[in-house]
């Protein structure tokens, strides 16, 4: 996957070998240690999640999903399977993420699951600075 998923347009920003840093680090199974989870369907993967805990109340996700599969409504039923994991594997207070301001078909899903945004932040990335918004969902 690191290799073989291009996405189009703006979307290729989440390409693997966009930023060689990031790729480095989820090529290394020491770096990415018990942290990143694969989603398969009849054994094909088809998504991945990352979880790095923050401090004891809270975990921060990063989310992939197979090019072809973007786009076509399938992200709010990933996203509530990659909480109600997070949730049962880590009892969090509260899960964040942070995404590319962008990317606003993945923000729209994110709101919808009733992840609130929190703040907005520059970060050096895939070559240049780029704008994120930091969100966060509180957990029951």
């Amino acid at each position: 996957m690191a290799f073989n998923w291009h996405y189009e347009g703006d979307y290729s920003f989440y390409d693997m070998e966009a930023d060689e840093e990031d790729l480095n680090e989820f090529l290394n199974p020491e770096m990415r240690v018990n942290s990143t989870f694969a989603v398969t369907n009849d054994n094909e993967l088809i998504a991945f999640l990352s979880v790095d805990k923050i401090d004891d109340a809270a975990f921060e996700v990063g989310l992939g999903m197979e090019p072809i599969l973007t786009g076509r409504g399938l992200g709010k039923e990933f996203l509530m399977a990659a909480m109600d994991f997070v949730k049962s594997k880590y009892e969090p207070k509260k899960i964040t993420l942070s995404v590319a301001t962008f990317n606003q078909r993945a923000i729209k899903v994110y709101r919808k699951v009733g992840f609130k945004d929190v703040d907005t932040f520059m970060q050096d990335t895939n070559g240049s600075t780029f704008e994120f918004l930091k969100m966060e969902y509180k957990c029951e």
